[in-house]
């Protein structure tokens, strides 16, 4: 699989002001695609910005992958094609179970090395962006989360270029086997499974700030 899989759009947007957008009245959810190289920065893809700093971006959420398998998923659901960049997503990998992903796993695109490091929890932004687009949004937050299929954030471990059409080489996976989509059942669907995070290392510090407190709680 490792051999076969690639990244098959780069994707970028700036941040616009928008009604929808929350509170913040701000967001940069909407995504282009890039053709030729761009540089892969400690906070990110050139050409690439977040809007809401308080809740997204920084290092642990640099770059941000989904997979076209799971964007034809939910094309299917949805009954509209989705296409790359439409849930926001940097890179639209294929090839890859990115949710089957390995907490801390390493990943080589083109020059630049990535790490599987957190994963995207849904919001009402991404809700009203699908609103927007004319796709049926009814309970987007529950039935996104109940799929379990988020994608994960990659941090950038070392700088460089990448493009669409680079293959993904997977350079590094951990021994633990806490996987993407286990992060997210924890954090969402199924608070039992959070003890398994303190298993990974390198995660964000809130992630184990919040899993200490559950089990300060469940143990009490």
């Amino acid at each position: 699989m490792t051999g076969m899989a690639s990244v098959v759009s780069v994707n970028v947007g700036t941040p616009v002001d928008e009604e929808w957008a929350g509170k913040l009245r701000r967001t940069a959810i909407r995504k282009s695609p890039v053709t030729g190289p761009v540089r892969v920065r400690e906070l990110g893809l050139d050409g690439d910005q977040v809007a809401d700093t308080e809740h997204h971006g920084g290092t642990y959420q640099a770059v941000y992958a989904f997979a076209r398998e799971d964007l034809g998923f939910w094309t299917e659901q949805l009954r509209e094609t989705v296409p790359p960049g439409l849930f926001g997503e940097n890179l639209t990998t294929a090839g890859i179970d990115v949710n089957e992903a390995v907490l801390g796993e390493r990943w080589r695109i083109g020059t630049a090395l990535l790490q599987v490091i957190e994963v995207r929890i849904p919001c009402n932004v991404f809700k009203n962006w699908l609103g927007v687009r004319g796709f049926d949004n009814t309970v987007w937050v529950k039935r996104f989360t109940a799929e379990g299929r988020p994608g994960p954030y990659l941090r950038v471990l070392e700088e460089g270029t990448l493009r669409a059409g680079d293959p993904i080489t997977v350079e590094h996976r951990p021994e633990h086997g806490v996987t993407v989509s286990t992060m997210f059942r924890a954090l969402t669907t199924d608070p039992a499974l959070l003890p398994e995070l303190l298993r990974v290392d390198g995660l964000p510090e809130k992630v184990y700030a919040h899993v200490r407190k559950h089990v300060a709680r469940t143990s009490a």
